[in-house]
């Protein structure tokens, strides 16, 4: 079996440099060597209560962005999650496996959920191991995951070994994490402490994928810094998170090294560091914006790209499900 990738991103509202940089545009490279799945989990996003109209625009804005920052659609499946109805019935035939326990250790519910934790939906909880089906559903090899989604990458391995345990066979695969880049986890402009988040109250927190050149400028010129000039060595950045924010920044947009930027600007004030990093970002989002609002104009032929790529992957999925489906028992309309 080739080597397989399986991804995607939530359409809960405009896609930002951390979506960008931490999986979108590492993607691009994996096409080249990888058989390639990418979705819009649109199941995912509605964990929480969301505007239907809404959630179809977003969902079509994210698949724009995709080609537009150069997923090929003629190579790789782009497609909505909830096309391909494998992925809820082999969460359903996996949360049978999955110990409560091993949902109770997740911190990503306990995080979102909060004080609130007895109102929180049961899809909120149980979030994981539908993650885990969307992977073991295409018996994905690699996936490409951040520092945040590790332990969900873990839970799904943990999963996979529990389903073949029961069947008494190695059928799903134990995917396997990449985790690369300058940039795999980017962190807000106002505190560097912070992931770069959709939903931060503020919009100087983060730099979307369409926001214009001045629009650029202005949120990285406010960007939160110290008074302190620019260290010369990666190990000046420690106990400083916006220094680093804006160095991984820096280094991520230009495909260079933390080293490499601190040896052009060490010392400097960020008074000077600031612009310059405003214009990188903008010369390398600018054609990405552009591609996308002509994508983004045309719904019938991002309707079609989703059609074609979610059939590709309920072809995958179909054979899945008729294997899971005999092993555990169930008689369904496949074989």
């Amino acid at each position: 079996m080739h080597n397989r990738i399986l991804s995607g991103i939530q359409p809960t509202g405009q896609l930002h440099i951390g979506n960008y940089l931490g999986a979108i545009k590492n993607w691009v490279k994996l096409q080249e060597d990888y058989d390639c799945f990418f979705c819009i989990v649109d199941l995912h996003a509605i964990t929480l209560p969301q505007n239907p109209i809404e959630l179809m625009a977003n969902t079509r804005s994210v698949a724009a962005t995709y080609i537009a920052a150069g997923i090929n659609p003629d190579d790789c499946a782009i497609f909505n999650q909830s096309y391909v109805t494998g992925h809820t019935q082999l969460s359903w035939i996996l949360g049978c496996l999955t110990p409560l326990g091993w949902l109770n250790r997740m911190t990503q519910f306990k995080d979102k959920a909060g004080k609130h934790r007895e109102n929180a939906g049961l899809g909120l909880y149980s979030y994981p191991v539908l993650q885990a089906a969307d992977i073991l559903l295409y018996h994905a090899t690699h996936v490409p995951v951040g520092e945040d989604q590790k332990q969900h990458l873990e839970l799904a391995r943990d999963i996979a070994g529990a389903f073949n345990r029961h069947v008494g066979k190695d059928y799903f695969t134990l995917p396997e994490p990449q985790i690369f880049g300058h940039a795999t986890r980017v962190m807000s402009l106002r505190d560097g402490t912070k992931k770069m988040s959709k939903s931060d109250e503020s919009d100087y927190s983060l730099i979307l994928l369409t926001d214009d050149a001045d629009t650029i400028m202005q949120k990285i010129k406010k960007a939160k810094t110290d008074p302190e000039p620019l260290p010369e060595s990666v190990e000046g950045l420690e106990g400083r998170p916006e220094a680093d924010n804006l160095v991984t920044l820096y280094a991520a947009f230009t495909e260079r090294s933390k080293e490499f930027v601190l040896a052009e600007f060490g010392g400097s004030n960020f008074s000077r560091f600031k612009p310059l990093l405003a214009e990188v970002i903008i010369e390398h989002l600018k054609p990405i914006a552009e591609k996308s609002a002509q994508l983004n104009s045309d719904q019938s032929y991002i309707d079609q790209i989703l059609r074609k790529g979610g059939e590709k992957a309920a072809a995958v999925a179909k054979q899945t499900m008729a294997e899971v489906n005999q092993m555990i028992g169930l008689i369904g309309s496949d074989f």
